[in-house]
């Protein structure tokens, strides 16, 4: 739903900007760094409005693909973590079943950290 409304809001703005163009119509003088043009001006509103779209475009596409590689290392955070927890949880119900090796395994890391 809200692509549906950004997608009218888009086709709202160009509307309003095509309007405001077609009655612009007259020559302007546009600078370049070696030297200028005369263009119409509805070439000019047009063509920012284009360059805008195109930029906040761009930005959009480099953020998504930010937050798929985000998503992406997240899920495989979350894998290890889930593993680490099975193999935990065997552990514990293995050292349950069997006390003697819960002792074992008790005196060991008591050795250790000595």
């Amino acid at each position: 739903m809200k692509s549906q409304w950004m997608l009218l809001f888009g086709l709202l703005f160009a509307l309003i900007i095509s309007v405001f163009a077609v009655f612009n119509v007259d020559k302007v003088p546009v600078d370049y760094v070696f030297g200028e043009a005369h263009w119409p001006l509805v070439l000019v509103i047009l063509g920012s409005a284009l360059l805008g779209a195109l930029t906040s475009g761009l930005f959009n596409v480099f953020r998504s693909v930010k937050t798929r590689h985000e998503v992406k290392v997240l899920k495989r955070t979350i894998t290890e973590k889930e593993n680490t927890i099975a193999n935990q949880q065997n552990e514990i119900a293995m050292l349950q079943k069997s006390p003697e090796l819960a002792n074992e395994v008790i005196s060991d890391s008591y050795d250790a950290k000595k």
